[in-house]
This record gives structure tokens, C-alpha cells and sequence, in this order.
């Protein structure tokens, strides 16, 4: 008997998003027969039972697409629910129940859940009260321990490195120093990528506190140089060292408690007192994770649905879709909460930035 796949996106979107959904449905119908649904707006839709019926005309010519053409919402924990109402948030506790029934009546045999830590938590979770799941990492981030690559991060770091082209180019004109505030909250992959790429001078991470102090003494040694600008990458969760995270916003009907921001902004405003130079402050925001994904994107985010197919053929549930040494395979969603990957100080790429003059702010 064929299966019915119900296929959703929760979290921030990611480019990527509309392959996987392509290949799911598309490999899907061809090889196996499946028959697709997706649920709108992530979790919101499998509780509110609104979705669209998923067949090869309906993900035509989206595989080069960024965004999910199923939408998503970062804002739905369905364990633990909790809703705007008349501009109040409103607690509805664990409605999780709601959301099996729908399954149980639409006649969905498997869920396909694609999202980032806080939808594969949930996701776990509905592992756990029975439901036949697959799950498949998304997130620009990269800092899901249990893959050793996410969609969406390659785009990421394609359009922060374009940008600071263009940043490098008025720096220079101006002779300023310019800081562009990237993605990634405490991970910061995003950061260092885009930053060796991009040619860099100083790479600020979350991971590694950094000295105002030390930040302008490569500005003036750059001065001493000759060079009389400079290019500054610093993730959205750095932070100097005994400072505090800048944070725009206290959210209270999301699983992330904060809205990073102003972390650029807070440092340009400090190093300005500490340098000759006029300090100006970039923050990229989700320009970074919009528009086309890049072909290495595409790539794998076909490598992940196409796998996550074989795990439904093959009745392996509660699993996740996992890149291993190159390879497709998966791992139980038991063991991905939790296990965020985070640049380590010591990390091969951080030591030959060093080598190549990139200041870190240690």
C-alpha cells in the first residue's frame, strides 16, 4: 500500500528548503508511489489541520527557490503553546494531542519534519507519542552537532562574502573602518567562513570574548601600514570579554528567549574613541538567509531528501538525516537536541586566519 508523507518546515527559513521539498515529493511519487501533503506555517498548520496537497506539478520549478513554499513560523511549540491574542500572550499549554489526531484523520502514515534545533526537539517529541517521523537538519547557523553540514549555510556565507566585497570597496574610499554584523546567535561558523573569505581583518566570534583594545591595535597597526581602512566581521553573539550580549528584543512567544542585535553597532560606537578613523556599522540581517541557494546548497539538500526517502522505505523513525565523513546516513533524533557545534578557539581554520594576520580579539 502507498504511504501518505506529511512533509512541514518550522524555524527561520533557509535556502535549500524548496529543493528538499522538491525531492521529496518528486522521488517520492516516481519511485515509491507516496502521496504528499504539507502543513503551512510549520507546526501552526499540523494544529490547525491547514495544508496543500503536495504532487510533481505543485513543486515544478521551485527547486531553485529560496524560501519554503510551504511558509514557517519559528513560534509554534505545540508542547508548550503559547499564542498572541489582542496583543497578550496567551498560554495554551500542550496541545500536542491536537496535532496526532489531525494526522490520525488526514491518514498521514509518516511525518517529514525540516527544521533546526528547536522544530527537531519537537519533532523528537512526537518520535516519542508514537508518530513515524524523519527529520532533516536545516539551519544557516551550521551548528548542529549530529550533521557535519546544514543547508543553507553555504548561501549564507556566499552572500555575507559578496557583500563584503562591496563593503571592502567604500572602506577603502573612505578611509573608514567598516564592522559587518553577521548571523549564526552563539554559533560562529557564518562568521569565520564569510570572514576568511571575504578577506577580513578582524573575525569576532561568540565563541572567543574579545578586547576592544586588542581590535584597534590592528586598525593602527594597519594605519602604520599604510592601509587606512579596515573590514570587521563580527557574529550576532560575540561579545568583549566581562560584556554582556546585544540583545534588540526579549521575545516571549518563541523558543529562542532573545533577539540578538546591535552587536556591531555597540563595538563601532566603542572603537571609534579608540581609533583615528570614522567606525561605521553594518548589520546584514536576513539578507542573509534569502534569495537562491547556491549550487552546493542544492546539491545537498537533494542528498538529504533523497535519503530521507530511503529511511521511509526502509521504516527507520525517529531518526534524522545525517552527513557523516562525506557520506548520507542518519542518527537518532535522541541524540541530536542538545549537541550544538560551536567553533572551538583552537578550530584549523581559526589557527591559519591567525597565521594569515586576521586579529580575533584574544
Amino acid at each position: 500500500m502507498s504511504k501518505k508523507i506529511g512533509i512541514l518546515t518550522g524555524g527561520g527559513d533557509a535556502p535549500g528548503l524548496n529543493a528538499v521539498i522538491s525531492t521529496l515529493v518528486k522521488a517520492g511519487i516516481r519511485q515509491y508511489g507516496y502521496e504528499f501533503i504539507g502543513y503551512k506555517m510549520g507546526y501552526r498548520g499540523l494544529y490547525r489541520n491547514e495544508f496543500i496537497k503536495l504532487d510533481e506539478a505543485a513543486v515544478s520549478g521551485i527547486m531553485h527557490r529560496g524560501g519554503t513554499m510551504l511558509q514557517s513560523s519559528n513560534k509554534d511549540n505545540l508542547f508548550d503553546y503559547t499564542v498572541i491574542e489582542n496583543g497578550v500572550a496567551v498560554k495554551k499549554g500542550d496541545v500536542s494531542g491536537v496535532a496526532v489526531e489531525n494526522l490520525r484523520k488526514e491518514g498521514v502514515d509518516v511525518l517529514c519534519i525540516l527544521g533546526g534545533d528547536g522544530t527537531l526537539t519537537s519533532a523528537r517529541d512526537y518520535a516519542r507519542l508514537g508518530v513515524n517521523v524523519v527529520g532533516v537538519p536545516k539551519t544557516i547557523d551550521n551548528d548542529l552537532g549530529a550533521t557535519e553540514a546544514t543547508f543553507g549555510f553555504d548561501t549564507a556565507v556566499d552572500i555575507v562574502t559578496e557583500n563584503l566585497g562591496r563593503v571592502h570597496t567604500t572602506a577603502e574610499s573612505h578611509n573608514r573602518v567598516i564592522i559587518v554584523e553577521v548571523m549564526g546567535r552563539g554559533a560562529g561558523w557564518i562568521a569565520l567562513y564569510s570572514g576568511i573569505a571575504g578577506s577580513a581583518d578582524v573575525i569576532l566570534l561568540p565563541e572567543i570574548p574579545y578586547s576592544v583594545e586588542k581590535v584597534a591595535e590592528k586598525v593602527r597597526q594597519r594605519d602604520a601600514e599604510g592601509k587606512l581602512f579596515a573590514i570587521i566581521v563580527i557574529g550576532e553573539g560575540a561579545k568583549s570579554v566581562g560584556g554582556e550580549l546585544s540583545v534588540s528584543k526579549v521575545v516571549v512567544d518563541s523558543p529562542d528567549p532573545v533577539r540578538f542585535g546591535g552587536a556591531a553597532a555597540k563595538l563601532a560606537a566603542e572603537l571609534e574613541l579608540l581609533v583615528d578613523h570614522e567606525v561605521r556599522s553594518v548589520q546584514l540581517g536576513h539578507i542573509q538567509r534569502g534569495g537562491e541557494p547556491s549550487a552546493g546548497d542544492r546539491v545537498l539538500s537533494v542528498r538529504y531528501g533523497y535519503k530521507a526517502l530511503e529511511l521511509i522505505e526502509a521504516g527507520e523513525f525517529g531518526r534524522m538525516v545525517s552527513l557523516k565523513n562525506g557520506e548520507m546516513s542518519s542518527v537518532s533524533l535522541e541524540d541530536v537536541i542538545g549537541s550544538n557545534k560551536l567553533v572551538s578557539p583552537d578550530d584549523e581554520l581559526v589557527r591559519a586566519a591567525k597565521a594569515l594576520g586576521i586579529v580575533f580579539g584574544d
